[in-house]
C-alpha cells in the first residue's frame, strides 16, 4: 500500500484532511487515531507532527507526505516537493524594534531568534551575513523584549502579534510558504497509488479554482463570446430549440467568473449561470 503522512494537528491538519476527503480518500474520525487504512484505495495514512513528516519521507520510511514548505526546508530532510496544495499560505520575515535594521545586510553580528533555524541559516548564508541564530520553540516575538535577541525571524500573517510586542517587519520576505506534497529525493513516483494520489489532488485544486459556466447566445455572437471565455480547450456548443441560438458550456476561473459574466452579457449572452465542480481530471 501507498504510505502517506498527514499532519496530526495544527493549521495544516484540518485542511489536509478536508482535501484528502474531497479526493475520495477515507480519513480518521477522531484525532486519537494515529493510523488509518483505506483498503478501497490501497493507502495507509499516518498522522504525524508536521515538523517530522519531511524526515520520515526523506528517510524513505513513508512514501509521500503533506507538510509546509517552510517545515520541509527547515528540516534539511532529503525530500522534494511534488506539488503545492493551495492552502496553509504564510510568509517568513524579519522583525525588530523600529529602526533596528532595514535589510538582511544590516544583521551582521546581531542575534536573531527563530523557530526555523534551518531556513534562517540558509538565508543568512545565501546573503553572506554572519549572525548568531537563537533557536526557540515558541513565543519568538518575546525574544527581543526579554533580551534574548536583537531581532526575530518568524511566520507573519496579520502582524498583530508583532505590533503588540513593539516590533515591525523589515526587509524582503525570507520565504513564502504553503502546504506541499513531498516525496523522497531522487525517487521516481513509482509506488502503487502515487500517480493516482497526485492526479486526484490536482483534480481537487482545479475543482476549487474553476467553475462551469453555461449561457445561451445567438450563433452569430459565439466567436465574440469565445474570445471572452475560451475555456481550457474550447467551449462545448449545442443547438437550442430557438432558431439561431446555441447553448455554450465552458470552464472558467472562479475568481474571474463575475467579470466574465458581465463581459459575456455585453456581447449578447443570456441565461448565464455558474455551477461548482466537485471533481475533475484534466
Amino acid at each position: 500500500m501507498l504510505r502517506v503522512a498527514v499532519p496530526n494537528k495544527g493549521s495544516l491538519s484540518e485542511a489536509a484532511t478536508e482535501m484528502l476527503v474531497e479526493a475520495g480518500y477515507k480519513q480518521r474520525r477522531t484525532t486519537k487515531d494515529l493510523t488509518l487504512t483505506d483498503s478501497a484505495n490501497e493507502v495507509e495514512f499516518y498522522y504525524l507532527r508536521p515538523r517530522d513528516i519531511a524526515v520520515y519521507v526523506g528517510e524513505g520510511t513513508l512514501d509521500v507526505g503533506i507538510s509546509g514548505r517552510d517545515l520541509v526546508l527547515d528540516s534539511h530532510a532529503d525530500a522534494d516537493v511534488i506539488m503545492g496544495l493551495g492552502f496553509g499560505s504564510s510568509t517568513f520575515r524579519f522583525a525588530g524594534r523600529p529602526g533596528a535594521a532595514d535589510s538582511v545586510k544590516d544583521l551582521a553580528g546581531k542575534r536573531i531568534a527563530t523557530s526555523y533555524a534551518g531556513v534562517l541559516q540558509d538565508h543568512l548564508a545565501e546573503n553572506g551575513v554572519d549572525a548568531s541564530v537563537v533557536r526557540l520553540d515558541g513565543a519568538v516575538e518575546s525574544a527581543v523584549q526579554l533580551g534574548v535577541a536583537d531581532v526575530i525571524a518568524d511566520v507573519v500573517e496579520t502582524g498583530t502579534t508583532l505590533r503588540q510586542a513593539g516590533l515591525e517587519v523589515f526587509g524582503e520576505p525570507i520565504l513564502k510558504s504553503e502546504a506541499v506534497l513531498i516525496k523522497r529525493h531522487g525517487v521516481e513516483i513509482t509506488p502503487n497509488g502515487m500517480h493516482q494520489l497526485v492526479r486526484r489532488l490536482e483534480g481537487v485544486l482545479i475543482a476549487r479554482n474553476y467553475v462551469m459556466m453555461d449561457y445561451d447566445i445567438r450563433a452569430e455572437d459565439v466567436d465574440a463570446a469565445t474570445a471572452v471565455a475560451p475555456g481550457l480547450e474550447s467551449p462545448t456548443i449545442s443547438p437550442l430549440h430557438k432558431q439561431g441560438w446555441v447553448a455554450v458550456r465552458v470552464m472558467v476561473q472562479r475568481a474571474e467568473a463575475q467579470r466574465l459574466m458581465d463581459q459575456l452579457w455585453e456581447v449578447g449572452a443570456r441565461a448565464i449561470l455558474t455551477t461548482d465542480i466537485h471533481a475533475c481530471r484534466i
